[in-house]
């Protein structure tokens, strides 16, 4: 079977590099840009969910986003219907950087394409959808404690 987990990290890794290097100008470091992305795209998510999206751990997603709410990019809201449930969304200055974050995705996105058809970059999207859904499982299943059969 080929070995495409070191590819896909691979170039995880490099456009982590480059986003982070891009958005120093607006202050935004370690993968910031991510959550800042995901509050702008599902605007009222709520904390749990947005670790979920991310594949990280609660704790680190709630230290990113105090972060955030700092430097005044994010902001929590009470629900209206339940007041124990925290509701994330931009700021005005989170809204004003997200064009940038956009802007630096799609870039990344049509380099990352360059070469394929639309038929070939469907099916690639398709096939890394599939591979996160495989991944995603094994995700669930060790972050709730089960041990992994190798």
């Amino acid at each position: 079977m080929p070995e495409v987990l070191r590819t896909v990290g691979s170039i995880a890794r490099a456009l982590d590099s480059i986003a982070n290097h891009e958005f120093q100008q607006v202050a935004l470091t370690k993968g910031q840009y991510l959550y800042l992305a995901r509050v702008a795209e599902h605007p009222g998510i709520i904390q749990e969910r947005l670790a979920e999206l991310l594949k990280v751990d609660r704790t680190t997603a709630a230290r990113a986003i105090a972060k955030l709410t700092k430097l005044g990019l994010l902001e929590k809201r009470a629900d209206p219907q339940n007041k124990k449930i925290r509701r994330l969304y931009l700021t005005s200055s989170g809204a004003d950087i997200y064009p940038l974050v956009k802007r630096e995705n799609d870039y990344s996105n049509a380099q990352a394409l360059r070469g394929f058809t639309p038929d070939e970059a469907s099916q690639l999207a398709d096939f890394l959808a599939r591979v996160d859904v495989n991944v995603a499982q094994d995700w669930r299943d060790v972050k709730s404690g089960k041990q992994r059969q190798y």
